[in-house]
């Protein structure tokens, strides 16, 4: 490639990144928050280095973001789609030393490509979960590795690439936990390489790891290890008779993240990593091999192989495919799936769309939900379950929200002992919007979820914070 082709190739990219930037942010602004997105919006109005449920980075991420926007939804989503930019370029430059098989900068377009035209990054970098700066400082560690393990540097010049690598490490698993698999697919690779276990890099980068992760690890220790305790806990299930089930399941949710040719593309790349990469291959295959073997205990939710997105983008290439229709059609179904998100152009029945059934008719149903429980007496609106508490907390500010989920008590936020509530409870199994006591969230005229509501009464709690 010429320096003026390769000039080209680099104004297209940056080019189509920024159109990509432009939807996402469109995008954020368009739909409303799910009751998670409030959930830790909630977080970012009482910042702590550590929560029952995740780390910190995602409120921090938050805050920032509405610190610049405003309590809105692109205020709390507003560095996902930001953050894009500088990990796509982090990626391009890893492939220059991760695929030394593979002319660069060709090879460091099409892994950045790759991961861009994924629904997991594509639609995952629109709304604000700990998967968000997960994939962004995954990112940023792919780049700082590939500088540790350059060959032609000494020792002493990798040493602070190495560093930076557990630094960056460090900051994925404060964004979600399970980064610390790619921890342990590095140290397998590092172990059975002979030119890296000899370097001091490595076994210097475990203290800056370490370090960078003692936030999370001191709130844990001050709260009994709740948050540790959760997370582990979810590993103790052993059900094999589900685990067709459960694999299956994991194996759709792949295909539909990945995009169908994309998931073709990672699963050949994977292959060829096994034969041509061994770095690749550790960090891919541990994550993997314990989220299948989680599989034959509970289900796997959709989003938990983020983590190896970035690496499965550069290992795609391994499998000596084009990348031109993959990324064509990853693309478009993105593009379908944002427009149907923001305009809802199929029209679906509102209780099967999955985007109206998170996010459709809070706002009215909220003011609605406030105004009868302020007309009849409430001086506050009280719900149990964290996303509905979180929601209403966001949507209205016509009545003070309290949790009374013992959640709630990890947070440092004013107790309310003597508030009167009206209750307020999601009802599983059908929905009756007539009889007495209930308001459903409506799209359509057509109800998508009923609640009960209690009649005002005395209610202990946490007060949420609003948005003003």
């Amino acid at each position: 490639m010429t320096d003026t082709e390769t000039g080209r190739s680099i104004r297209l990219f940056w080019g189509l990144l920024g159109v990509l930037t432009v939807v996402r942010l469109v995008l954020a602004a368009s739909v409303p928050l799910t009751p998670d997105e409030a959930y830790y919006w909630v977080w970012s109005r009482n910042l702590q280095s550590g929560y029952l449920d995740h780390p910190f980075m995602v409120a921090l991420w938050i805050r920032a973001g509405t610190w610049i926007a405003g309590n809105t939804p692109l205020g709390v989503r507003l560095l996902g789609p930001l953050s894009v930019l500088p990990g796509s370029w982090a990626l391009y430059h890893a492939a220059r030393r991760l695929l030394p098989a593979h002319p660069w900068p060709q090879s460091g377009f099409k892994a950045a490509l790759v991961l861009n035209a994924t629904l997991m990054l594509g639609l995952g970098s629109a709304t604000m979960t700990p998967d968000t700066p997960l994939l962004f400082f995954i990112t940023l560690f792919l780049y700082t590795l590939s500088r540790a393990i350059d060959p032609d540097q000494t020792s002493r010049e990798a040493l602070p690439w190495w560093i930076g690598t557990g630094v960056l490490l460090g900051l994925a698993f404060d964004s979600k936990y399970t980064a610390v698999l790619i921890g342990v697919g590095l140290g397998g690779a590092v172990l059975t390489t002979s030119r890296l276990r000899r370097q001091p890099g490595p076994w210097l980068a475990i203290p800056a790891l370490f370090a960078s992760m003692s936030p999370v690890i001191l709130w844990n220790a001050h709260h009994h290890w709740a948050s540790f305790v959760r997370q582990g806990g979810r590993a103790g299930d052993w059900h094999p008779a589900r685990a067709v089930q459960f694999i299956g399941e994991l194996l759709g949710g792949q295909i539909g993240l990945a995009t169908p040719f994309i998931f073709v593309l990672f699963a050949a790349g994977l292959w060829g990593c096994l034969k041509r990469n061994r770095l690749l291959a550790w960090l891919a295959l541990v994550p993997m091999i314990v989220f299948i073997t989680h599989a034959f205990g509970d289900r796997v939710q959709p989003n938990w192989p983020a983590v190896i997105y970035p690496v499965l983008a550069l290992a795609a290439l391994e499998a000596g495919w084009r990348i031109r229709w993959p990324v064509i059609t990853g693309l478009i179904l993105t593009f379908i799936v944002c427009i149907q998100a923001v305009f809802s152009p199929l029209h679906l029945i509102p209780h099967r769309d999955p985007v109206l059934r998170l996010t459709g008719g809070w706002a009215e149903f909220s003011r609605q939900l406030a105004l009868q429980a302020k007309a009849e007496g409430a001086t506050a609106l009280a719900a149990e379950d964290y996303g509905l508490a979180a929601r209403l907390a966001f949507t209205q500010d016509i009545l003070p929200v309290l949790g009374t989920d013992p959640r709630w008590h990890l947070f440092r936020l004013p107790a309310e002992t003597s508030a009167k509530a009206v209750k307020i409870e999601e009802q599983r199994h059908g929905s009756q919007p007539d009889k007495a006591g209930t308001l459903c969230r409506q799209v359509r005229g057509q109800a998508i979820r009923c609640y009960t509501m209690s009649s005002p009464d005395f209610v202990s709690g946490v007060q949420l914070p609003g948005r003003s």
